[in-house]
């Protein structure tokens, strides 16, 4: 089988040291072992340094505004079931910004993979408290340390109605990779919130800090991702011991499925070169 290299050779722009390398290499890793080509693959992003990520890959590439890449990517599906279309996004631009367009599209479950990438901090903008910092964590804008209570993005996936849903760490290329993988493979809305230090404006949650607090779900004993109420307990779990792998997976008929869009014909494969709008736009002209 010919493997398609999704390695881009443009520079990056990331600080020496930076989470997203790993995050960046699990990624293509895992689209190498995918089988599939660039052509079939579109990236998606909004605004940050984890946006940055599909400049950096050989594939398709939409940058959207600061948390609205899930509308543009669940839009490219729904036009293009063919295409496997991944979101690269931050906790800052998917958590806050675009914490609506989160929920709801769990609720759709349209099959599109979304990649988090959690640092706990907004890198762009230059460190202030993100939805997941830590509570007490000191700023150059919350300089009396975050009051708010941290987002959960995995318990409020699975309230909401992910069924796939995990957590993995830029530190476990390979681990992650395979992670990646599976939600790449998996029918519907799959969720995979990635712990991903930032080593310019989070001295707290380094890569020591999680390498002494991460464990695969499996590895001590048996845990069963079917089962919804462990998995939230188990998505739950943050401080002296941290999970990482599939959290919670369950199948489930997705958006194409219910609404029929399996059995037509793809919107981008329509022929729309004789459509006449004249008979509309004479009648809004008519309206206004």
């Amino acid at each position: 089988m010919n493997i398609h290299d999704f390695k881009s050779t443009d520079e990056i722009a990331w600080c020496p040291g930076c989470g997203n390398f790993g995050i960046l290499g699990a990624l293509e890793l895992a689209l190498k072992k995918s089988g599939l080509s660039g052509n079939q693959v579109l990236l998606v992003s909004g605004i940050g340094q984890a946006a940055k990520t599909p400049h950096y890959i050989k594939a398709n590439c939409f940058n959207g505004l600061h948390g609205r890449a899930l509308p543009v990517a669940v839009a490219a599906k729904m036009a293009n079931r063919n295409l496997t279309v991944i979101v690269t996004t931050g906790d800052g631009d998917c958590y806050g910004e675009g914490g609506n367009h989160f929920l709801h599209n769990i609720r759709r479950n349209v099959d599109i993979t979304v990649i988090v990438h959690d640092n706990q901090i907004y890198g762009l903008t230059k460190g202030q408290a993100s939805p997941t910092t830590d509570p007490g964590f000191v700023t150059k804008v919350q300089t009396d340390g975050s009051l708010l209570q941290p987002f959960h993005p995995l318990q409020t996936a699975l309230a909401a109605g992910a069924g796939f849903i995990a957590r993995g760490f830029s530190g476990e290329k390979n681990h992650l990779s395979e992670l990646l993988l599976e939600a790449i493979n998996y029918r519907g809305f799959a969720l995979i919130d990635v712990l991903q230090p930032c080593v310019s404006f989070n001295k707290k949650n380094t890569f020591q800090w999680y390498s002494e607090r991460v464990y695969k779900v499996n590895e001590d004993v048996a845990y069963d991702s079917s089962d919804k109420e462990q998995a939230f307990r188990k998505s739950g779990e943050w401080g002296k011991r941290i999970p990482i792998g599939i959290i919670y997976r369950e199948e489930k008929a997705t958006y194409e499925d219910k609404s029929g869009l399996n059995n037509r014909e793809p919107l981008v494969d329509m022929d729309i070169e004789n459509s006449d709008i004249h008979k509309a736009l004479h009648h809004y002209a008519i309206l206004t």
